[in-house]
């Protein structure tokens, strides 16, 4: 086979996907510096603005930037879908050789892009951002992304890169693969690493927001995370059949320890506080066993559906319309 980097074009088009929620406080100074990074840069290029259900007039601002520069290109879903969904519409609409990932709120250095860039010339499919350090963010998120990544990795078949984000540049053919996997519950880094393919790490240092607040607290940090173990790993159901057995386990001691008061001692009636303590464990950890299998039950009930993963309500820039 020949080298791949042979295939590149020499003036490629480069799409540059921004999922944007409620980022009216960062778009008027997002824009002009990721238009000035790659202006900067030999390629042609579009920015495939995608407003999440935003709220605010984050949809708005976007309509008027992309009257005023023939480069933007802007998809408005129906309602908010989530951020792996609005980065997966952006994809689909991008038309590029080659496809960078970034998010509105510049804590990704646009700049960046051009390195990525030079990365796939050299025959890289997949080019992605590997943090070395991360400005603005308190050092509880810090130690549980560290955490979940490393333990995700002990429980999935597919190693996905420590330290990474959605920040990162993606040859066509492995957009094309993307389209081909069609499940709603979404781990973008995930797929991307399961697909194989020519990978990279470059390293960079993360900055803090310029403005606004992060979409990403708590509560949606938890439910991303579960994400992306449901979706790449079956060790939650084999922990089930773990804790079963240990379970099941302490039971046979108990029967056989309640046996032999029965039958050599007076003292039959007393432990029921042992019997009330093996109650309470059978039935929290059936109840948690449960959960487990339902959340995967749940997913599959989801893909059964099989609606579409987002809904556009609107779509400035694009060829087949004159918005």
């Amino acid at each position: 086979m020949g080298d791949p980097s042979d295939s590149r074009p020499a003036h490629p088009l480069i799409s540059v996907v921004v999922p944007c929620y409620n980022e009216e406080a960062v778009i008027g100074v997002t824009h002009p510096r990721l238009s000035a990074a790659m202006a900067a840069l030999p390629v042609d290029y579009e920015l495939v603005y995608v407003s999440d259900g935003s709220r605010d007039r984050t949809l708005g601002l976007l309509r008027d930037i992309q009257k005023a520069d023939p480069h933007v290109r802007v998809v408005g879903f129906s309602r908010n879908f989530g951020h792996q969904i609005a980065v997966t519409a952006g994809v689909d609409h991008a038309k590029g050789d080659a496809i960078a990932i970034i998010d509105a709120d510049l804590q990704d250095p646009p700049e960046l892009i051009g390195d990525m860039i030079a990365k796939w010339r050299e025959g890289y499919d997949v080019v992605y951002g590997k943090r070395i350090s991360r400005a603005g963010e308190s050092a509880f998120k810090l130690a549980t992304a560290r955490w979940f990544y490393r333990l995700l990795n002990r429980l999935s078949d597919t190693v996905i890169p420590l330290d990474t984000g959605d920040f990162r540049l993606i040859d066509r053919q492995v957009a094309d693969a993307m389209r081909e996997m069609p499940e709603h519950d979404r781990f973008l880094r995930g797929m991307v690493a399961w697909l194989g393919f020519r990978q990279y790490a470059l390293p960079y240092s993360r900055d803090a927001r310029v403005a606004g607040e992060t979409k990403y607290p708590l509560r949606r940090m938890i439910a991303f995370a579960t994400d992306g173990i449901l979706s790449f790993s079956i060790s939650p159901l084999r922990v089930a059949v773990w804790l079963g057995v240990i379970t099941a386990g302490f039971a046979i001691v108990g029967i056989v320890y309640a046996l032999f008061i029965r039958l050599f001692s007076h003292e039959w009636v007393s432990g029921w506080a042992s019997l009330l303590f093996a109650i309470l464990l059978m039935g929290g950890v059936q109840l948690i066993m449960l959960g487990i299998v339902g959340e995967y039950v749940g997913r599959i009930y989801r893909e059964g559906k099989k609606r579409p993963l987002y809904l556009v309500r609107e779509r400035f820039g694009f060829d087949d319309n004159n918005g």
